[in-house]
């Protein structure tokens, strides 16, 4: 992100808030469900995640780090770490809810299946409690 801020005349702030919404939360957020299942509160990946958004909102603006978090953020128009992850988890779940009944992702996650739906060797259920 620097390297691309350091041309010669720099990039405009849209340009940067569109490539941190686009290119580098994505990447940050990838694994997400596996840590924030349930709203579970683990503080150590949120503030990791507040941190990368706090520098991020600092190359965006070219601001000065003793400005407040929130404030800045919202000038940014950049949405608090904690409630994107909000979102994006009510939205996996309702893609969750979307699956058809027969689906492998919920065979493995669903303890008890459909009559219609055949019990996959990898679920749950079959696991041992050694494994």
């Amino acid at each position: 992100m620097k390297m691309l801020g350091n041309l010669m005349y720099g990039l405009l702030p849209y340009w940067k808030c569109l490539f941190y919404r686009t290119c580098a939360l994505p990447i940050a957020l990838y694994s997400f469900p596996l840590w924030y299942y349930n709203k579970a509160p683990l503080f150590y990946p949120l503030n990791e995640l507040n941190k990368i958004q706090w520098k991020a909102v600092l190359w965006i603006l070219d601001a000065f780090c003793t400005l407040p978090s929130m404030r800045i953020e919202v000038i940014a128009s950049l949405i608090p770490i904690h409630l994107y992850l909000c979102k994006l988890s009510s939205r996996h779940q309702l893609w969750m809810s979307t699956l058809p009944y027969n689906h492998t992702i919920k065979s493995l996650l669903e303890r008890r299946h459909t009559p219609l739906s055949h019990s996959y060797h990898l679920s749950l259920e079959n696991v041992t409690s050694r494994q």
